[in-house]
C-alpha cells in the first residue's frame, strides 16, 4: 500500500485515554503530484500515512482540493519497524556523492539520527552557515525517501555539519559512543558488545572516520574522552562500509535483525 509523511499531530483524550483518532488528514507538494498524476490514484483508493512520531494511520483517498490530497482517517496504530535503542550515527564526511549512499543505507538499518563530521582528513570544505544548511537539507530529503521505501515510524533527523572536537565532546550525552578504528587490532565490536549489552540503554552512538581515518591526535582525543575504539574485523573497510557494518552488528546484537 502506498505510504506516506503527513502533519498529524498526536492528540490524546481529555480523559487520559491515550490518542484520539483524526477524521481527516492532508497532502501538499511533491506528494500531492506523485499521488495524483505518478501512481494516479483516485478517490476511494487505500493509503497508509504516518506522522513521523512511530504512529501509522490508514486512510481512504477522499479528494484532490487546490493542491491538496484530502484523506479520511480510518484507524491507527503504533508502528512496530523502530529499534528499541535510538541509535545515532556520527559520520566522517567522504568525498563526492558518497554520502548519500550513507544516509539511504543508514536510515534503511534503522539509525534514529546522522551527524555529519568535519575531520582533518575530511576533503570536502564547507563555506558558511547556508553553505552547510544546503548540504544538510539534500541528505533530509534522502532520509525522508529512504524512510518511505523502508516503512520507518520516524523520519531520521539529519544535524547540520560538525567539527570532530564537537562530536567527542558530545560523547557525554550517549551511552555508550563506539568508534570503530583501523588500529584497535584486539577488541572487536562484536565481542564488546557481548560484554556490553546495548539493549539496558536508551541510545548508543557510532564515529566513523572519512576517507583515511582518524588522526593519531583525534583517536586519542577521543579515546582520552572515554570513547570505546573497536575492530570491525581484520581487513580495513571503507568509510561508506564501516558505517553499514557497525549498525549491522549493533542491530543484529538487539535482535533487529
Amino acid at each position: 500500500m502506498p505510504r506516506f509523511y503527513a502533519d498529524i499531530p498526536e492528540c490524546r483524550s481529555d480523559k487520559g485515554l491515550g490518542l484520539v483518532k483524526p477524521e481527516f488528514a492532508t497532502i501538499m507538494g511533491d506528494d500531492y503530484n506523485h499521488i495524483k498524476n505518478v501512481l494516479r490514484m483516485a478517490r476511494g483508493d487505500n493509503l497508509t500515512l504516518c506522522n513521523g512520531s512511530g504512529t501509522d494511520y490508514e486512510g481512504v483517498l477522499e479528494d484532490f482540493k487546490d493542491g491538496t490530497v484530502i484523506i479520511r482517517i480510518a484507524s491507527f496504530y503504533k508502528n512496530t519497524s523502530e529499534p528499541d535503542v535510538k541509535v545515532t550515527l556520527f559520520q566522517g564526511i567522504p568525498k563526492s556523492d558518497k554520502m548519500d549512499g550513507i544516509v539511504m543505507k543508514a536510515v534503511e538499518l534503522g539509525v534514529f539520527s546522522i551527524v555529519p563530521v568535519i575531520t582533518s582528513r575530511t576533503v570536502v570544505r564547507f563555506g558558511d552557515i547556508p553553505d552547510k544548511v544546503k548540504k544538510r537539507e539534500r541528505w533530509q530529503r534522502i532520509a525522508v525517501e529512504a524512510a518511505k521505501q523502508c516503512n520507518r515510524g520516524i523520519i531520521p533527523e539529519i544535524k547540520l555539519p560538525i567539527d570532530i572536537a564537537e562530536a567527542i565532546v558530545q560523547h557525554s550525552s550517549f551511552c555508550p559512543f563506539i568508534m570503530p578504528y583501523e588500529n584497535e587490532k584486539d577488541l572487536y565490536l562484536s565481542e564488546y558488545l557481548k560484554k556490553n549489552p546495548i539493549q539496558s540503554f536508551s541510545s548508543v552512538s557510532v564515529l566513523i572516520g572519512p576517507e583515511g581515518g582518524f588522526s593519531q591526535e583525534e583517536a586519542a582525543a577521543a579515546s582520552e574522552c572515554g570513547i570505546v575504539q573497536v575492530s570491525l574485523g581484520r581487513r580495513v573497510l571503507r568509510t561508506e562500509t564501516a558505517g553499514m557494518a557497525a549498525l549491522s552488528v549493533i542491530m543484529s546484537s538487539i535482535g533487529e535483525m
